[in-house]
């Protein structure tokens, strides 16, 4: 049997919880500057679905790549790695 396809996962902070069922995910990364070599520190933010609203702004979370949810919703809540209340 055939598996589904590799589904990429991130870690990042909630930014914002004031949506229905949806939260607000900023995650860093770093970036090794071409002429420089210094790293430099990308953020990025994304729309994630979140179920039974259970994360707060604050919180660690895992999230994972999923099919399209709305306009801008590409991502689902896998876990809450450390909360923050």
């Amino acid at each position: 049997m055939s598996e589904r396809g590799h589904r990429k996962t991130q870690v990042g902070v909630v930014v914002s919880d004031k949506m229905e069922k949806t939260v607000v995910v900023k995650v860093d990364r770093l970036v090794k500057h071409s002429v420089y070599s210094k790293y430099i520190k990308r953020s990025e933010n994304y729309k994630v679905h979140d179920e039974h609203n259970s994360s707060k702004v604050g919180d660690r979370v895992q999230i994972i790549e999923c099919r399209p949810l709305s306009k801008d919703k590409r991502w689902s809540l896998k876990q809450i790695i450390e909360s923050i209340s």
